[in-house]
């Protein structure tokens, strides 16, 4: 009887314990705009290597600034990770990110690093388009390869984009479509207006467009190039352009956020993410990395073979609030 008892106070002692260790884990919380298996990928290895667990939630690069600032005065995050660099400005500008000089930050180079220290880029990707090989076939529809193929009369309504107001990716559309003709705005909104001519539907998120069209529910798609290579690896019957009249690219970024519930965490993970060990897994994207740490993957594509508009993050993020409200009004008002 008396090993009985002893056993069972010995069983509750590491039960106790094993309950004890499961509450003292440490972990950070995160918001991140990467698509969710990679953000998984990434967040269980640095849980692997640290033993620190990420508590992450995936939003759209339109939806995590609007979430940041919406728990401005109590943040329930402590690191935005991913995202259109734009966004990660325009919430330096309202005040919801904070400076971190990182012992890792001299892998990137000195354009894709803000000078203050709020936001590191991480890689860039530029804008295409793709086709669903099946559905042009069945339509006659060959792939665009210039923004003035995709307003053409035969792509009307068979078109889909992300809509500018919740998505990093479709705003970066919309300021590449006014380097595309010489900065000249009212020519891009005039360009704009044909382009929805083409298009079915805007979606809230912008990698959506290029994963209706591998399933062939939209014939056409624009989005960011790795995603689409990333769904073309993985089998889909698409085939995929780069527009030979120029394109933007996005240059998805590292922020911490003011006044985060774990800081200290926040930036150990944001240190370990500049790091090889996720350089290494990020260069597996189909992105371009921009870590010296990182060993590209080659996806056929090359900046070197692409006409690339002279973009202007800075620009981009402090004209954001008005170039929406004019898209709205003269786009997104008739939807």
């Amino acid at each position: 009887m008396k090993k009985i008892v002893v056993l069972a106070v010995l069983v509750l002692l590491c039960v106790t314990m094993i309950a004890g260790n499961s509450l003292a884990a440490e972990k950070v919380k995160a918001y991140t705009t990467m698509e969710e298996p990679l953000a998984k990928a990434l967040f269980e290895q640095f849980e692997k290597e640290t033993g620190i667990v990420v508590e992450w939630v995936r939003l759209s690069s339109g939806e995590a600034v609007a979430r940041i600032e919406a728990e401005k005065a109590n943040p329930q995050a402590s690191i935005w990770v991913g995202g259109v660099g734009t966004l990660h400005i325009d919430a330096k500008n309202k005040g919801l990110t904070a400076p971190y000089n990182s012992r890792m930050a001299g892998s990137i180079p000195d354009q894709f690093r803000d000078p203050e220290k709020f936001w590191i880029g991480l890689y860039v990707g530029p804008i295409a388009f793709c086709i669903n090989t099946n559905r042009s076939a069945e339509l006659n529809l060959p792939l665009p390869t210039s923004w003035a193929d995709i307003v053409r009369p035969e792509y009307e309504k068979k078109v889909r984009v992300a809509n500018p107001g919740t998505s990093g990716t479709a705003y970066n559309m919309v300021t590449t479509l006014i380097r595309v003709f010489g900065n000249d705005e009212d020519k891009a909104f005039e360009f704009l207006k044909k382009l929805d001519r083409s298009i079915d539907q805007y979606t809230k998120s912008g990698s959506a467009p290029g994963k209706n069209c591998a399933i062939g529910e939209i014939p056409v798609a624009i989005g960011y190039l790795h995603d689409m290579v990333k769904l073309k690896v993985e089998g889909a019957p698409i085939e995929i352009a780069v527009p030979a009249d120029g394109t933007g690219f996005e240059t998805a970024a590292l922020s911490l956020l003011k006044d985060g519930p774990d800081p200290v965490n926040g930036k150990k993970l944001y240190d370990w993410i500049l790091g090889q060990s996720a350089m290494d897994i990020i260069a597996t994207w189909y992105v371009i990395p921009l870590s010296d740490k990182a060993s590209p993957v080659e996806t056929g594509f090359s900046f070197s073979k692409m006409k690339l508009v002279n973009q202007d993050d800075v620009w981009d993020a402090a004209n954001k609030g008005r170039l929406l409200d004019r898209w709205n009004k003269e786009i997104g008002a008739s939807r």
